[in-house]
């Protein structure tokens, strides 16, 4: 008897488990002044239900008592994963169909200006999983994703995704896979390709039949064929296609001149190839000019100057076409061997080729001391040159090969900065640890960041522990208005108990209406996504909730709502990340740092 007890009490609790796990609705919006969200009155129970109608279905108390399990929701069940290291389920454009999320595409500026969101959403595009609609076999949907590649500057990961369609028999997919081509590198296999799309009947789309044309171009003018290429020129322009510098370079290859090239709104790789045909080269001012797979392509190319090399790379890296991996095998290839102690001392190197050589010499330098010099001197000129994210997440590595010692400990908060930029909270947390010495009493004035890595990556064994360090701050007035409201969205929108001094120091000052907003009915919208676990849907309403610059440029409503959204349908990671970016660029610092 005394064990049928005890094993009733143990499936009771296991139930009043199931329940509390349950997903909870998150808050609608925020206000600092209102402080967190009072709890509402419990509506009164409906009346008992008549024998001639289903019975009502049981109420939270009766679950938690375990006499009956509570009812499991589709939304609520963990997704299935996929199988490619996305991170990402394999349902994951549940919700949508072809259309839809071409719809949802078109009016993101792609690649997002935002590392955290950069970093989802190239995941969401590569992606191997089921397809909208369950149309596996949709050359539209594979022709969407490749365009959406491309446009983010993502050629590579475009070529992988060609090897796995049908021989190219589309007249979209076979032009996609020539533009491809000649991103890569690959100019006779380009051609060859392009002519092949010209055989092949069938409609593109306006904006992709000027690509045909003007490859086509390219194609008679690397042939050495000038007829050939007027003759594109005057079909282009019977198509409509806008002046451009690439139709301007077709007109001069035509009759053997050199081309007048006006500075033009948008420079694609088409434009800058046939401007190499005509004998004209870009220069550094038509770089903002350029798309993210042109800038890839000069950065790429071997040929290239070193000065327009290194200042496309970057120009590549802020855009996140190019990882800060690449940029940092651009900037070993192009460093000249300055010395760390000439470039501590102010060198006349400055720009792109300063910042290469502070690079390699910190990741050179054997001595602890100049080499967390170098480290924090590269980290500041990076900074001005808006390459901070890139430049810490650069850092990464040769920051983790220096041990902590009491002689370098100043260091302690610029690892902080690098470890969370990077993702590598352990670096910040080894750092910020050492200098509270063995006993954790110390105090550094550093314990805010330690809060901080807990909202990158929760630590379980010390939640919420470093918050009154984050509320002394605040009382102090070392976060700005917009830092302290964002702050607070932020942990309110991840489910913090916010202190309440922070409320009532946020509440003190005007709430910030400045980051972009989006139209009304998208927030709406996201909140849908996101409670039906429409994960693809979801993370294209983020992104243009959040809009172009990420969490750092948003409205603080859109900040909450977003990061709400993503950890309501399963990326808390993500929403953690986007957290972490709206803060860490206003997070206070010492004055050593």
């Amino acid at each position: 008897m005394g064990s049928r007890a005890a094993l009733s009490a143990i499936v009771a609790a296991v139930l009043g488990l199931f329940w509390l796990a349950s997903p909870v609705q998150a808050q609608n919006g925020y206000s600092p002044v209102a402080g967190p969200e009072k709890k509402k009155a419990p509506k009164p129970k409906a009346p008992a239900a008549p024998a001639s109608q289903s019975p009502a279905p049981p109420d939270q108390e009766t679950v938690m008592r375990g006499a009956m399990p509570a009812p499991v929701e589709k939304g609520d069940l963990t997704p299935a994963m996929a199988a490619d290291g996305s991170g990402l389920p394999f349902e994951l454009w549940r919700g949508l169909d072809v259309a839809g999320v071409e719809k949802l595409i078109s009016e993101l500026e792609i690649p997002p200006r935002s590392s955290a969101l950069h970093n989802l959403w190239k995941r969401l595009i590569t992606s191997d999983v089921t397809p909208p609609a369950g149309e596996s076999s949709n050359i539209k949907f594979a022709a969407l994703r490749l365009e959406a590649m491309y446009r983010s500057g993502l050629a590579k990961e475009a070529t992988e995704e060609l090897k796995k369609q049908p021989s190219a028999s589309d007249a979209v997919m076979a032009t996609l896979s020539a533009r491809n081509e000649l991103a890569t590198g690959h100019t006779q296999q380009a051609c060859d390709v392009a002519r092949q799309a010209a055989s092949i009947k069938g409609e593109i789309p306006k904006r992709l039949k000027t690509t045909a044309i003007l490859m086509s171009g390219y194609c008679a003018a690397s042939a050495k064929d000038p007829a050939s290429a007027g003759l594109a020129a005057d079909l282009a322009r019977e198509e409509g296609v806008a002046a451009s510098p690439g139709l301007e370079a077709l007109d001069a290859i035509s009759i053997a001149a050199k081309p007048k090239i006006l500075a033009p709104k948008r420079l694609t790789l088409i434009d800058y190839r046939l401007m190499e045909l005509a004998g004209t080269h870009g220069d550094l001012s038509m770089l903002d000019k350029a798309e993210p797979a042109l800038l890839i392509a000069i950065a790429g190319d071997l040929a290239t100057e070193p000065t327009l090399k290194l200042n496309a790379a970057e120009a590549a890296a802020r855009v996140n076409a190019l990882t800060p991996g690449n940029l940092a095998q651009i900037y070993r290839a192009s460093a000249t061997n300055e010395s760390g102690d000439g470039l501590l001392a102010g060198s006349q190197t400055t720009g792109p080729a300063r910042r290469a050589n502070l690079f390699k010499a910190a990741e050179a330098e054997k001595t602890p001391m100049k080499k967390t010099r170098l480290i924090r001197a590269f980290i500041d000129d990076s900074k001005r040159a808006g390459l901070a994210m890139q430049a810490m997440q650069m850092s990464a590595s040769t920051a983790a090969s220096l041990n902590p010692q009491p002689e370098i400990s100043w260091f302690a908060e610029t690892a902080a900065e690098i470890g969370l930029a990077s993702g590598k909270t352990g670096l910040a947390r080894r750092w910020l640890t050492f200098v509270a010495g063995p006993d954790q009493t110390t105090n550094t004035g550093l314990g805010h960041w330690l809060a901080l890595a807990d909202i990158a990556e929760p630590d379980p064994a010390n939640k919420d522990q470093y918050l009154n360090e984050v509320e002394t701050l605040a009382l102090r007035g070392r976060f700005t208005p917009d830092a302290l409201h964002r702050l607070a969205t932020v942990m309110d929108a991840l489910n913090y108990n916010v202190p309440i001094p922070l409320w009532e120091a946020a509440s003190r000052t005007p709430q910030p209406n400045t980051g972009h907003l989006p139209a009304t009915g998208v927030l709406s919208e996201l909140q849908d996504a996101s409670k039906k676990k429409e994960f693809g849907r979801t993370v294209l309403l983020a992104m243009k909730s959040l809009g172009p610059d990420g969490a750092e440029g948003a409205h603080i409503i859109a900040l909450g709502d977003s990061i709400r959204a993503l950890k309501r349908a399963g990326l808390e990671n993500d929403a953690r990340r986007l957290g972490l970016e709206a803060l860490l660029a206003a997070w206070p610092r010492s004055q050593a740092n």
